[in-house]
C-alpha cells in the first residue's frame, strides 16, 4: 500500500494547495501556475493509466499483420516449383548472403512492430515529462522577483522598483507553496519512470526531479534569510 506513489493521491493534493493558495493569493500568477499544476496532474492520472495497462487494440492490430505477413510467405513457398541439383560454391554464398539479408529485413520489420506500442506511451510520457519541465521554469520566473529583501526595515525602493505589497509572514508563505509545486512536479515525473521504466524516460524523470530539488533551493536559501 505505501511501497508506491499514487497518482490519485498526488493530484488530490495538487487541489489542496490550489485551494490553499486561493484562500491566501486569489487571483496571482502563484494560483494561475497551480491550476495549471492540477490540470497537468489531471491529465498525466489517465495517460499513467493508459501507461499501466495493455493497448489490446495495437496489439490485435500487430498480430493480424504479423500472421497476414506469415500467411503470404508460406503461400509464396508453396508455388515455387523447385527444382534440386548439387549447388555450386557460389550458389551456396548467393543462397546464404540472400537469406541473412531476408532475416534481418524481417528481423527489423518484426521489431518495428512489436515496438510500436511502447513508442506510442514512451511519446506521451515524454511530452508530459516535457510539459513539467516547462512548469517548473515558470515557478522559478514568479518566486525570482520574491526578493526576501523587501521585507527588511533597511529596504529603500528606487526609481524603477516594481510595486511589491506584501508582508513577511505574506511573502514566506509564498515561497513555501513554490516549494511545495516543486516537490510535486518531481513526484509526477516519477511517476512516469514507475510506470514506464524505459532508460530515455528514466533519464528525462530524474533530471526534472534534480532541477526541482535545485529550484527549490533557491526558495528555501530565500526562505532562511526571512527567518533570520
Amino acid at each position: 500500500m505505501y511501497k508506491e506513489l499514487k497518482i490519485e493521491k498526488i493530484t488530490a493534493t495538487i487541489g489542496k494547495l490550489l485551494t490553499r493558495i486561493n484562500d491566501r493569493f486569489p487571483e496571482t500568477g502563484i494560483s494561475g501556475v497551480c491550476e495549471e499544476l492540477h490540470l497537468c496532474a489531471q491529465k498525466i492520472e489517465q495517460n499513467i493509466k493508459y501507461i499501466a495497462k495493455p493497448n489490446r487494440l495495437i496489439q490485435l492490430a500487430v498480430l493480424i499483420v504479423v500472421m497476414a505477413f506469415a500467411a503470404t510467405l508460406i503461400y509464396s513457398i508453396s508455388i515455387i516449383e523447385w527444382e534440386f541439383s548439387k549447388p555450386s560454391l557460389a550458389d551456396v554464398i548467393q543462397i546464404t548472403e540472400a537469406l541473412i539479408n531476408d532475416v534481418i529485413l524481417v528481423g527489423a520489420a518484426l521489431f518495428f512492430l512489436f515496438s510500436i506500442e511502447s513508442r506510442i506511451k514512451r511519446q506521451k510520457a515524454l511530452k508530459e515529462l516535457h510539459r513539467l519541465r516547462s512548469l517548473a521554469h515558470v515557478i522559478d520566473m514568479h518566486q525570482l522577483t520574491k526578493d526576501p529583501s523587501i521585507v527588511h526595515s533597511e529596504y529603500q525602493k528606487t526609481q524603477h522598483s516594481p510595486e511589491r505589497k506584501i508582508t513577511a509572514f505574506e511573502l514566506q508563505r509564498y515561497l513555501d507553496y513554490c516549494s511545495e509545486m516543486f516537490s510535486l512536479i518531481g513526484k509526477l515525473a516519477a511517476l512516469f519512470s514507475e510506470s514506464l521504466p524505459e532508460p530515455t524516460i528514466v533519464s528525462a524523470a530524474n533530471n526534472i526531479e534534480s532541477l526541482c530539488t535545485g529550484l527549490s533551493q533557491k526558495v528555501w536559501q530565500k526562505m532562511d534569510f526571512l527567518r533570520n
